[in-house]
């Protein structure tokens, strides 16, 4: 072969054992390395297997100890459970022996009912027979004997009744009267000034027709949204020029008020907006009710009452009687009441209390059931008012007795408050029918011929016939006038009956 063929072949042979050593040794390399990362992974694998093991046997370490705590808490609950167990059935076991204690109590007090009845009815029918007895031995039925006795007393002995009578009321009413007089003098003395009332008003002035207009809205859309934000009814056309606001809540009322006036001073009326006024206008009167409130209790120098207290005392400033405003004539009443109480020697703090929380009830009077004594009794009751405050204030009408001066004084307060002269207004309707009812009450009693009512409703004159009544049924049909008014009759301050019997004797001299 020539040479450069040998040395080609030689080349390639070179070549080829070159590539295939380099193989092997790679080959080698790799497998040394992979050894390596076998043992190392055989290494990371112990480890874990190590941490594993340390970890699952902590874990039953701490499963044991909660099994453990678990257990134990159990048992003590159990053991509470036991406990009460204990006890109910105690507690059923005393009121078991309650219960038998009580329906034998029962059964003794029925028994004695029963007893108490059998000797009632054996006492009524031994009256009886005595009763008959008497009567029969008499020969006169029990009421003809009192008639008689009562006839033959009131003949033999007429004069000297009618003027001890006479004698009797005539001390009583001059040593009474001048001590009031005394009383009521000072009172008028240091009480000089007279407070206005504050008549409340539900008119807003409409500046113009454009105004009147948007109030309405179209189709009555704003009244209505106005109506159903405030709770009022709005008369439009009622007066010229004015708006009409109808609610039997002074508080509403004067809500709807303020929001109106500030939404005709805005100009834009529309349902959003009037919620927004009718809103803030709730939050202006809240405001004033507790400051007229707070201006009430230092004016009538009550001090320390409750702040809630305060504020539904406020709340009678938008609400009035007769024309009188109640919270005003509720202050004039306490400083009254204070005088009276430093001349009669009571205690002037609750008198003047008494007196300023008296109409407290009127407040809520249209939401709450009952009369407005009763539910001022239970706020004060609520807030903690004193007792003998609510002792001074639920006698005002006379629903309750009078059980203390201060009782006494703040009724006498309230009757001078109201009655003073200009205090209390009334519609023309009422003040006619008063005055018809006052006569006719007094004219529908026998023996009364004719009846005036005179001062303005506060005093009634009666002509009797003089042929009929003697003195004595004069002085009856007087008490029994006055009783039939009180019964049937409303009215500020008091009523004087007069009762008139005169015999008039005409002779001729020819």
């Amino acid at each position: 072969m020539p040479p450069p063929i040998v040395f080609a072949v030689l080349l390639v042979g070179a070549l080829l054992l070159g590539i295939i050593a380099g193989y092997v040794v790679r080959y080698l390399h790799a497998q040394s390395k992979t050894n390596s990362i076998e043992l190392r992974l055989r290494e990371k694998e112990i480890t874990a297997e190590k941490k594993a093991l340390s970890i699952v046997e902590e874990a039953e370490k701490k499963a044991e100890k909660i099994e453990n705590e678990a257990k134990a808490e159990r048992k003590h609950l159990e053991e509470k459970l036991e406990q009460k167990e204990e006890r109910l059935d105690k507690r059923e076991e005393v009121l078991d022996e309650r219960q038998i204690d009580l329906e034998s109590q029962k059964e003794d007090v029925r028994e004695k009912i029963e007893q108490v009845k059998a000797i009632k009815v054996q006492l009524d029918e031994r009256k009886n027979e005595i009763e008959q007895k008497i009567e029969e031995a008499a020969g006169l039925s029990r009421d003809e004997a009192y008639g008689q006795l009562i006839a033959k007393v009131e003949v033999e002995r007429e004069e000297d009744l009618r003027a001890r009578l006479e004698k009797i009321n005539r001390l009583g009413e001059e040593r009474y009267e001048a001590k009031a007089q005394n009383i009521l003098l000072a009172a008028i003395h240091r009480l000089g000034n007279t407070m206005a009332p504050s008549l409340m008003t539900a008119h807003v002035e409409i500046p113009s027709d454009d105004l009147k207009g948007k109030v309405i809205g179209k189709e009555g859309r704003n009244v209505r949204a106005f109506e159903r934000a405030t709770g009022v009814d709005v008369l439009i056309d009622e007066s010229p020029g004015y708006i009409v606001l109808s609610s039997f809540d002074p508080i509403r009322r004067e809500i709807a008020r303020v929001a109106l006036e500030s939404l005709l001073k805005d100009g834009r009326i529309q349902p959003a907006k009037i919620e927004e006024s009718v809103e803030k206008a709730r939050s202006e009167v809240a405001k004033v009710v507790k400051a007229m409130g707070e201006k009430a209790c230092y004016d009538a120098n009550v001090p320390n009452l409750h702040p809630d207290l305060v504020t539904i005392l406020g709340r009678l400033h938008f609400r009035t009687s007769y024309g009188q405003n109640v919270l005003w004539h509720s202050v004039e009443m306490a400083h009254i009441a204070s005088i009276i109480a430093e001349e009669v020697g009571a205690d002037p703090a609750i008198a003047r209390a008494g007196a300023l929380l008296h109409d407290i009830g009127k407040t809520v009077s249209h939401e709450v059931a009952g009369t407005h004594v009763e539910i001022g009794i239970r706020i004060l009751e609520k807030y903690g008012v004193d007792d003998r405050v609510i002792l001074a204030m639920r006698a005002h009408h006379e629903e309750y007795p009078y059980e203390t001066p201060e009782s006494i004084i703040v009724q006498v307060a309230d009757s001078i408050s109201g009655g003073r002269p200009g205090a209390r207004r009334d519609s023309l309707e009422n003040y006619i029918k008063r005055l018809s009812d006052l006569e006719h009450i007094a004219t529908s009693l026998a023996g009364v011929e004719k009846a005036f009512a005179i001062a303005a409703g506060r005093e009634i004159r009666v002509l009797v016939n003089p042929t009929t009544l003697n003195d004595f049924e004069t002085n009856d049909l007087a008490r029994t006038i006055a009783t039939n008014i009180e019964a049937q009759l409303r009215y500020p301050g008091e009523i004087k009956v007069h009762v008139i019997r005169e015999t008039r004797v005409v002779s001729y001299a020819r």
